[in-house]
């Protein structure tokens, strides 16, 4: 067996099921002073290992090249800088020598000559372009320069633009040179959980079975797979809860094949997880911190994942949350003794009589509420006059797409939408401290001293 028949099949193990792309990368890449295409085009969605791959080869076989992270390139400039300083690093040893361009005319010169200083103007040189969908935000020649760069230096050079989105976004004009196009697909066809698992078992736990581990991926997939295919995601949520897992059997309380035990132990916290899936508040340290005092009957030093009282709202999103927790939660009734000017006293005795109304209020969980309503309560708890325009109404579709309030259903009144708050008591009090309204003093029907 040859020494490239290695790397390849080491490149298999490491990549496993992606041997398609894999085989047709390297027959496309040929030889290194062989003329490949002039510009390849690279895409699927995030976790399928697009630039994994590309970057693998090309560094394990020691071909000249170039990447770019397009996030970080906020202007043509710091682009073709960026690729002809990486091109000129081994030699750069002062700020003053880097390479200054500022168009495309100097970028297709300035290449010519830094790839004949570096003696590799015999070789194929690769530009690997990384989140290239933010090339379409740049000046319209940047995009069909760089699917034509062979033709204009007259060098051997591939342009390699690695997406998320499709080829067919990328089309706004004329004189668009056609890449070569692949797809790196998701691990789906039927196979997604088998495809996932061997990916997943290539970092599994030494001190365990592998047959145990192989059937705590299962159990992860079962959960997750309807909601998440993102194998980073997939994957940090195995290696959070697989300690949890194995707690039973570290203890001797469950045997690894006790999987109905083992089961019963992992199920709550694989459903707290499922609520929290992308989430990033604290790390995965503290949340296991967090969850162990939890368990122990103290309170957490951390909010936890599933927890939104650190959520950032525009100004007058935090007076709709506002004005929909009052309106969800306070009799409508209440409305014009609260909100209105002159609104009079009670007696004595109406105060007894709701006593144990006012008590309960909150057990009995949030009533809907109809539009109207809030927005007469937004407008009489803000500061100043504020139009009602459509900014603010986009603001309410967007506390629904947070999941702070919920559209309720109403067949009979359609044209007035219905909408329950699902946030805590806690978390109106820490958005009513940041703008200074007194929600618990004066509006909540449960505490005010009417």
């Amino acid at each position: 067996m040859t020494e490239f028949d290695n790397f390849k099949e080491d490149l298999n193990k490491t990549f496993p099921c992606r041997q398609s792309q894999i085989n047709l990368l390297l027959s496309l890449f040929g030889q290194r002073h062989q003329y490949t295409y002039a510009s390849l085009f690279i895409y699927g969605h995030t976790g399928t290992g697009k630039t994994a791959v590309t970057t693998y080869i090309l560094n394990h076989l020691k071909l000249p090249h170039v990447l770019v992270n397009c996030v970080e390139c906020y202007s043509s400039r710091f682009l073709y800088e960026m690729i002809l300083n990486s091109l000129h690093v081994n030699s750069v040893t002062e700020s003053s020598d880097l390479v200054k361009c500022d168009n495309m005319n100097d970028f297709v010169r300035m290449f010519k000559q830094v790839s004949e200083e570096k003696g590799i103007d015999k070789e194929t040189i690769y530009i690997v372009l990384d989140k290239a969908e933010r090339l379409r935000e740049m000046e319209m020649n940047i995009l069909p320069a760089f699917l034509r760069l062979q033709e204009l230096t007259q060098q051997n050079v591939c342009v390699l633009l690695l997406s998320e989105i499709v080829w067919e976004k990328f089309r706004t004009g004329s004189g668009y040179c056609e890449p070569f196009v692949l797809h790196f697909s998701d691990y789906t066809n039927g196979k997604y959980n088998n495809q996932l698992i061997e990916i997943m078992m290539l970092d599994h736990p030494t001190e365990y079975d592998e047959n145990f581990y192989r059937l705590y991926l299962n159990l992860v997939l079962s959960v997750f797979q309807m909601v998440c295919r993102n194998l980073k995601e997939l994957h940090h949520l195995a290696r959070l809860n697989f300690q949890r897992y194995a707690e039973p059997v570290k203890t001797g309380e469950a045997t690894a094949e006790d999987t109905r035990k083992l089961w019963k132990n992992i199920e709550p916290h694989l459903k707290k997880a499922l609520q929290t899936v992308y989430l990033r508040e604290v790390s995965s340290s503290q949340w296991e911190k967090m969850q162990q005092s939890i368990e122990a009957g103290q309170p957490p030093a951390l909010q936890g994942l599933s927890s939104r009282s650190h959520v950032e709202l525009p100004y007058y999103s935090k007076f709709l949350l506002i004005a929909a927790y009052l309106a969800s939660y306070n009799p409508a009734k209440t409305d014009k003794r609260f909100f209105a000017k002159h609104a009079g006293k009670m007696s004595k005795q109406s105060k007894l009589l709701k006593k144990h109304e006012r008590a309960s209020n909150h057990m009995l969980g949030p009533k809907p509420f109809a539009l109207d309503r809030m927005m007469a309560i937004f407008y009489s708890v803000i500061e100043g006059r504020v139009a009602p325009t459509a900014n603010i109404f986009m603001q309410i579709s967007s506390l629904v797409s947070l999941n702070l309030l919920g559209h309720v259903a109403s067949d009979d009144q359609i044209d007035s939408p219905k909408y329950k708050c699902l946030v805590s008591l806690d978390f109106i009090k820490s958005v009513s401290r940041t703008v200074n309204f007194e929600v618990m003093r004066r509006h909540l029907y449960l505490n005010c001293d009417i």
